[in-house]
């Protein structure tokens, strides 16, 4: 089997390594010191020469060129990457699968005091007049990649810190790669809950977070669909392991969001005695997670929530930020709650026998986060977003998938942590509305009968695009490269059967209005504005454009 030690700076990934290399006569390798000898030069200089991307580049290609996992029962391998190697998702999902990392944790201070004794220089902490606050940034912004790998003290004398990883390995503490534990990705402790992601994980990380929450029962809310490749296994590794399921069942989709529905299941928590103290397991897509979050977020006045997103688009927008809902005849998701959920545990393995359908359209909601200003995530549309919704192999099995699922949940656990309950007028959380003012208007038009949430959404960035190029907010070029993506993971098209009318009532109805105007999230060349002064006449010819299906006119 293969070691990874990951850590800041100064926390023994070396000492420790070869340490643990010889008494198991392993091979140690150093990846820092496999860049220098490619390169020819000494990491300060290949920083100094190439700068940081120039690094990373170099750091990729290390990690890449370590090839598959060893598997056997020994440790064969003892790898230890530099400090910054992990903050790169496929440098992730190369190092911590089918491998058992180990997290050496030790305070910035005394981090500060190591590197003071170091021969090696590390650039990003020397060249700071104030290393221990450097370090504490850097710790900070790296704790969630550093602790999805089992965490050992590494403060402690360094052959104590040995026999502590050969402890961890002999009990298979963390999971070992050959018995179908899973990996974990990202493990963060956020002010909107805490978020886990890793493939073949949830099982395992629904009993933790249950067992730290002191619940005496899972009281799981699913839908048939997601009950059958997902929420039983689930049940199942929880009865196996001692511990009582109750399941509460509601309809597939939008179906559960009405409030008879939400009724029943709060009669069935009744029947149940279902207390303040246990939490609701959400499993399913992202109308499930509304639901069942909207009842947790009324039954007994608000317990505990853990979200189990089946579904791409619940695993990278729904299932984040704490909005609760149920729809009325009158709109989508018009009666709410904020309620933030105790954990999220996203398992992208789901996600492999998810519908082409249901993947493809989640791909409108990450263009958006795209548009929001990830360059990258952009990028990985554009190359990789068709394998990504065909559900091909090679798009799971080289870090893609994961990789779009995690920029895309960051992303919004950043705009939800800086703007909780959407007090922003023009700015904040109401920036993730890019492309819903056409979309839930257009979902309301057609009943929530036939449009998937994405596909909506998907129209309505080409709307929003076309009302921000005619308006003189985006320049045509980047309205252009976002309708050339929609087109190549074919999205957004039309024409539609839906009646102008129908639509324009729907926005009138949208709850993103503030005194009488509605409130417009459009793109310009790196983000968005929020505008009320949008032209209802502009509104109704873009909504004709989209309708019908004709192509966007540059320049407006």
């Amino acid at each position: 089997m293969d070691i990874v030690l990951v850590g800041l700076s100064g926390s023994g990934k070396t000492v420790v390594g070869r340490r643990l290399a010889r008494r198991h006569d392993a091979e140690f390798i150093d990846l820092d010191e496999a860049i220098e000898a490619d390169a020819g030069a000494r990491v300060p200089e290949i920083f100094a020469a190439e700068g940081e991307a120039g690094f990373r580049a170099r750091e990729r290609a290390a990690v890449e060129a370590l090839g598959a996992a060893d598997r056997g029962p020994s440790i064969r391998r003892v790898i230890a990457p530099g400090g910054g190697a992990v903050v790169d998702p496929r440098n992730r999902w190369r190092l911590y699968r089918d491998r058992l990392a180990f997290w050496l944790d030790v305070r910035p201070e005394v981090l500060a005091q190591r590197l003071r004794h170091s021969p090696n220089v590390r650039p990003l902490v020397v060249s700071s007049p104030d290393p221990v606050g450097t370090l504490r940034s850097l710790a900070t912004a790296r704790e969630r990649f550093y602790a999805a790998a089992e965490r050992i003290d590494g403060v402690a004398e360094r052959g104590a810190t040995v026999a502590a990883i050969d402890a961890a390995v002999r009990t298979s503490i963390g999971g070992r790669p050959m018995d179908g534990a899973g990996v974990r990705l990202l493990d963060a402790r956020t002010r909107v809950g805490r978020v886990v992601i890793g493939e073949g994980i949830a099982a395992r990380a629904v009993e933790g977070t249950l067992a730290s929450l002191g619940a005496r029962r899972a009281v799981l809310v699913s839908e048939p669909g997601a009950w059958r490749f997902a929420g039983a296994s689930i049940a199942e590794a929880l009865q196996a392991g001692g511990r009582e399921v109750v399941r509460i069942e509601l309809p597939e989709g939008e179906a559960a969001k009405r409030l008879e529905i939400v009724g029943e299941a709060a009669r069935q928590l009744a029947r149940h005695r279902v207390e303040r103290s246990e939490p609701l397991v959400a499993i399913g897509g992202g109308a499930l997670g509304d639901a069942a979050g909207f009842l947790a977020a009324v039954w007994l006045r608000g317990v505990p929530i853990v979200h189990v997103p089946t579904t791409l688009v619940a695993q990278i927008d729904a299932s984040i930020g704490g909005k609760t809902a149920v729809d009325l005849p009158d709109g989508k998701n018009l009666i709410g709650a904020f309620h933030q959920p105790a954990a999220v545990v996203i398992d992208v393995a789901f996600l492999r026998t998810l519908p082409e359908r249901q993947r493809r359209a989640a791909l409108g909601e990450a263009v958006k986060m795209g548009v929001l200003g990830d360059e990258r995530l952009l990028e990985l549309l554009e190359s990789g977003g068709p394998g990504i919704a065909a559900g091909d192999e090679a798009a799971f099995d080289s870090g893609a998938v994961a990789e779009l699922v995690e920029r895309c949940a960051w992303a919004k656990i950043e705009v939800v942590t800086a703007d909780e309950r959407e007090i922003g007028a023009t700015g904040g959380r109401i920036a993730l509305n890019l492309g819903h003012s056409y979309g839930h208007a257009l979902e309301t038009a057609d009943g929530y009968r036939t449009l998937l949430h994405g596909e909506a959404v998907a129209i309505g960035l080409r709307g929003a695009g076309r009302l921000a190029v005619a308006m003189g907010i985006a320049p045509p070029g980047r309205a252009a490269r976002v309708e050339a993506l929609l087109d190549r993971l074919e999205l957004g098209r039309g024409p539609l059967p839906y009646p102008a009318d129908a639509v324009l009532e729907a926005l009138a109805q949208d709850k993103k209005h503030a005194r009488g105007r509605l409130r417009w999230v459009l793109p310009t060349a790196a983000s968005v504005e929020v505008r009320q002064d949008v032209p209802d006449e502009l509104v109704a010819r873009v909504l004709a454009e989209l309708l019908s299906a004709s192509p966007a006119v540059v320049g407006g």
